[in-house]
């Protein structure tokens, strides 16, 4: 443990009870990120390849009814962001959940958030440098380049922007999401104007009859819609990050508040509104899971180089996506290896105040996924992304259980609950928990993919319980020791 954080734990034992605590894994940090930065890391956790590709295919199977699913999705989305945001200002952490969990749910519940979480970015960033790959190999000039070098290539570039400094890993997720945005932008303003002139798209006239004349809301029924809501709610992924980007900005108590509360109208905007978009431009049925739906009603009205134009903005989110979940681990892990839960070398910084162990260890994980494209380059990103949905969920439902602990401290008096808060607790955190669980529940109906994903569950428990065995004598030996250094 740092002097710093020593002190500063010290410092917090002897102003009262509901004096938060420190966070060890706190200490050493730059507040290198500006009030625009958060606010588009918000953003851009709020919009990636899960609207921009997979919208097709969901459209296909669940008809225009898909814009209630991002709806609902968005909506329990927006709840598990607010309890973090609560809890932020509560006490700004670079640890974000993690930390929470182990103040309120004690050093098995870090261990098991922080892992899970692990879990989640390092197969996402696999899913992530394997859609960057197929996404250069869209344009000729890099079809003769196997899969996993650009896969390496793209894992190397990242790495060293996230090692420069946090606030060059900032400036570089700001201009990723103003392209997302602007792209979306662009797309409904095209989308408004083909709608209000009635312009043919691909031989259909824009308009609510292309709802009603093709099955209307449901076409294939509830259980679509129902099906696809495990794929919806991983298009949400990353708005946590908020919470972690929170311990490395000046202001959180400003800056957290406004970026949290403008996801919501965000989700409404980008989402629901392109779906809505998309369902009247043309019939669900025209739209297929292998191509960008808004590259399909590009297309269809001639637009030149509607393909390219939209394969560089998924590639540009796909590289978003990997630089926020090496960034979030890498500050994650230097949390838990400062309680002594996660290997040493990830509580390692170097000079730009970075945290580079943990930063590495995700890296490596990300080679294995380089070498998962070596020798199954087709089955590669469906294989990763199904066991991130499990880290995702497990990740949210510890988020919203630490707030019910927070929230049940309050009300005995021992913290303090900021003015920002979560609303209905505990109805909310508890509809949401259930709501998530039976979103995981739902992968059984899913035999090819879904069902094997839940029976890595149990697979996934026993490497955490024996992991925690082999770290439970270093966890208890650093309390030991941040014990002795407060009493002394």
């Amino acid at each position: 443990m740092s002097k710093d954080a020593v002190d500063t734990a010290g410092a917090a034992s002897r102003t009262g009870a509901t004096q938060s605590p420190a966070d060890a894994g706190d200490a050493g940090y730059s507040k290198g990120l500006k009030a625009r930065h958060v606010n588009m890391i918000a953003i851009g956790g709020a919009i990636g390849t899960g609207l921009f590709l997979g919208a097709g295919g969901r459209l296909h199977d669940a008809g225009p009814a898909l814009a209630v699913a991002y709806l609902v999705c968005g909506a329990f989305a927006f709840f598990v962001v607010r309890a973090l945001g609560e809890l932020v200002l509560y006490r700004p952490s670079s640890g974000s959940f993690v930390s929470y969990a182990r103040e309120f749910l004690g050093e098995k519940g870090a261990y098991v958030a922080g892992w899970m979480y692990f879990l989640n970015w390092s197969t996402t960033g696999i899913a992530d440098i394997t859609a960057i790959a197929l996404y250069t190999h869209y344009w000729s000039f890099f079809t003769d380049i196997p899969q996993w070098v650009l896969a390496l290539i793209a894992l190397a570039v990242v790495l060293a922007v996230n090692l420069i400094s946090v606030k060059i890993f900032g400036e570089m997720e700001f201009w990723f999401a103003i392209i997302k945005v602007a792209t979306l932008v662009g797309f409904m303003l095209i989308g408004i104007f083909l709608l209000a002139t009635q312009h043919e798209v691909g031989g259909h006239t824009p308009g609510p009859g292309l709802v009603t004349d093709h099955g209307g809301l449901l076409p294939h029924g509830m259980m679509p819609v129902v099906l696809v809501m495990q794929g919806v709610i991983f298009a949400y992924a990353a708005l946590e990050l908020v919470g972690v980007a929170a311990g490395e900005t000046e202001e959180p108590e400003k800056v957290v508040p406004r970026a949290v509360n403008s996801i919501m109208w965000r989700v409404g905007v980008f989402y629901v509104g392109s779906v809505v978009l998309l369902a009247l431009l043309l019939p669900g049925s025209v739209y297929t899971a292998d191509q960008s739906p808004f590259v399909t009603v590009l297309s269809k009205i001639g637009v030149p180089a509607a393909g390219d134009v939209m394969n560089l903005v998924v590639l540009t989110a796909a590289m978003s996506s990997l630089n926020s979940g090496l960034y979030s681990t890498g500050r994650i892990l230097r949390s838990m290896a400062m309680a002594g839960s996660a290997p040493r070398f990830t509580a390692k910084m170097n000079r730009s105040q970075v945290p580079y162990g943990g930063i590495l260890l995700t890296c490596a994980v990300c080679v294995l996924g380089v070498v998962l494209n070596y020798l199954m380059p087709s089955q590669a990103f469906e294989i990763v992304l199904n066991v991130a949905s499990l880290g995702i969920i497990s990740t949210w439902v510890i988020i919203m259980i630490c707030h019910l602990m927070f929230v049940r401290r309050a009300k005995e008096g021992l913290v303090t609950r900021p003015s920002f808060r979560l609303r209905g607790s505990p109805v909310t955190e508890i509809v949401t928990i259930a709501f998530l669980l039976a979103v995981l529940g739902l992968m059984w109906n899913d035999p090819e993919v879904g069902r094997k994903t839940l029976l890595l569950v149990p697979l996934i428990a026993v490497l955490l319980v024996a992991g925690w065995f082999g770290v439970r004598r270093r966890v208890t030996k650093t309390q030991d020791e941040e014990l002795n250094g407060l009493t002394k």
